[in-house]
Parts: C-alpha cells; sequence; structure tokens
C-alpha cells in the first residue's frame, strides 16, 4: 500500500502557499497569516528531520587528558 504521507505533506505545502481566501469581481485575496506559515514549515520541517536515522543523536567517547 502506498504511503499516502507525501500527498499530505504536498497539500500542506499548496494550503500554506495558496490564498486563505478569495473574492469574486473585485478580484480580493487574502494572505495566511504568516504565523500559520512559520506554523506549517516547521511542521513540515520537524517531519523531515524525523525520518532521517540517528535523530541527531550522536555518541562520542570522551578521554580526560593525563589518563593515559
Amino acid at each position: 500500500m502506498p504511503d499516502p504521507a507525501p500527498d499530505i505533506e504536498q497539500a500542506i505545502r499548496d494550503n500554506a502557499a495558496g490564498p486563505a481566501k478569495a473574492a469574486g469581481d473585485s478580484g480580493s485575496v487574502e494572505q495566511h497569516p504568516l504565523k500559520d506559515q512559520i506554523e506549517a514549515d516547521r511542521y513540515l520541517a520537524s517531519k523531515d528531520a524525523a525520518r532521517k536515522p540517528g535523530l541527531g543523536i550522536k555518541f562520542a567517547k570522551i578521554v580526560p587528558p593525563g589518563s593515559v
């Protein structure tokens, strides 16, 4: 079964880029508030980051000097 996530993410991108309201003959268009656009961008970025392996965790061995 295909993963529906890319379709949902594309729909979110399209809705955030498109107008929030549009009127008829007058040609009036209202854009989505900047806050909503930023929230949509953060949501999509967090989904992309969650798919990457490791999730940003890095392990390192710390050896203090003089313990050799």
